[in-house]
């Protein structure tokens, strides 16, 4: 079984940036982390609606 969401980006290494896409939905989260904190958001476009992808065998 695939994971359902697949990590597309990745910067940095103790302050983290990363974009996952989420198979099921095609939609893509933007994660960040700095330190013991850290946060998960939907990316958007212009018009304030989620960024999809097509993944592949999603």
């Amino acid at each position: 079984m695939e994971d359902r969401f697949v990590k597309v980006y990745e910067q940095g290494m103790v302050n983290k940036f990363e974009i996952w896409v989420d198979r099921a939905t095609g939609v893509n989260y933007a994660w960040r982390r700095d330190g013991y904190s850290g946060g998960l958001t939907p990316l958007l476009d212009a018009e304030g609606k989620p960024i999809v992808t097509k993944y592949p065998n999603g």
